[in-house]
């Protein structure tokens, strides 16, 4: 009986303390919100990210450009989700930030293995660096291209929705790009962009291709052209949504078959260079061991 009377005690007390610190720190927030910020030096020094942004901004304005390849850059940055202004000056400075530190890798390990050759290895270094910023903006956009493919279907449902209910086709684009913006955020990102377009001054036609040509998506350029010729022709909006979306769905489920035919394929050389001989180890291993202990002693006696 004492030991269930400091129990209740203790949870009682604990109980009290809790509420109290819960209304102590609610009013210290309401007092912190209402007291007025003194700047300090703290909030008005730049951050480190900042910084570095602005020196890897300058060093790509120092290093030449190819005025042929600009063009080519920038729509990879877009696709690839990079939209600033200044997204293609920071990719040359983190070019020649990688270059560079590629070639120093390079010297320090021709250093310490003593190679023959240490121009050759320092010139391969920074062709590596060099070659890394690229091919990690092209891995960005494939990654890219496969999430909007995916929320393509998701996004053409609710958008039949929408248009059957009697929004129209700005409306159901934005509202789309609200409601599956946790999603599918990259298509949703699209969908936006699309409407400051045509929020701009863009005709609904242009404000399309440029979606289309950002994302570099086949089934969402088919998309653009259905919608394109639907508002060209003022055929039914819902009607030709809901064909696309599932013709959308039917090369997806082929795109997944195509992908689970050549599974059998690429599982052969992990067989038979990782699997086969481990089984191999384990099956015949014990076999083999009894034989040489059987045999061994025969052999020695004739």
């Amino acid at each position: 009986m004492i030991g269930w009377f400091s129990i209740l005690i203790f949870l009682t007390i604990g109980l009290v303390t809790v509420m109290v610190g819960l209304r102590l720190g609610r009013r210290t927030q309401a007092v912190d919100r209402i007291a007025p910020r003194a700047a300090t030096a703290l909030t008005l020094a730049p951050s480190s990210s900042l910084v570095w942004r602005e020196l890897v901004s300058r060093i790509g304005s120092v290093v030449p450009a190819s005025a042929k390849d600009l063009p080519m850059l920038k729509r990879r940055l877009v696709r690839s989700g990079f939209r600033h202004p200044n997204a293609a000056r920071l990719f040359y400075g983190a070019r020649a930030l990688t270059a560079a530190a590629g070639a120093l890798a390079a010297l320090g390990i021709g250093l310490r293995l003593a190679v023959d050759n240490l121009p050759l290895t320092v010139g391969i270094g920074g062709v590596a660096g060099y070659l890394l910023p690229m091919q990690g903006l092209m891995i960005r956009i494939r990654r890219r291209k496969r999430a909007i493919q995916k929320g393509l279907p998701n996004a053409l449902d609710l958008m039949v929705v929408c248009v059957e209910s009697g929004l129209g086709l700005d409306q159901t684009t934005l509202q789309v790009a609200r409601e599956l913006q946790r999603a599918h955020p990259e298509i949703c990102d699209e969908f936006a962009v699309m409407n400051l377009e045509m929020r701009a001054g863009k005709g609904r036609a242009e404000a399309l291709r440029n979606l289309a040509d950002r994302t570099g998506v086949e089934d969402l350029k088919k998309l653009v052209a259905v919608l394109i010729q639907t508002d060209r022709f003022g055929t039914s909006i819902g009607q030709s949504l809901r064909s696309h979306a599932e013709y959308v769905r039917t090369m997806a489920r082929q795109r997944a078959e195509e992908q689970a035919s050549k599974l059998p394929v690429k599982l052969v050389f992990p067989i038979f260079f990782c699997v086969l001989p481990a089984l191999f180890v384990v099956t015949l291993g014990p076999v083999m061991v009894q034989i040489v202990r059987e045999l061994v002693p025969m052999i020695e006696n004739m």
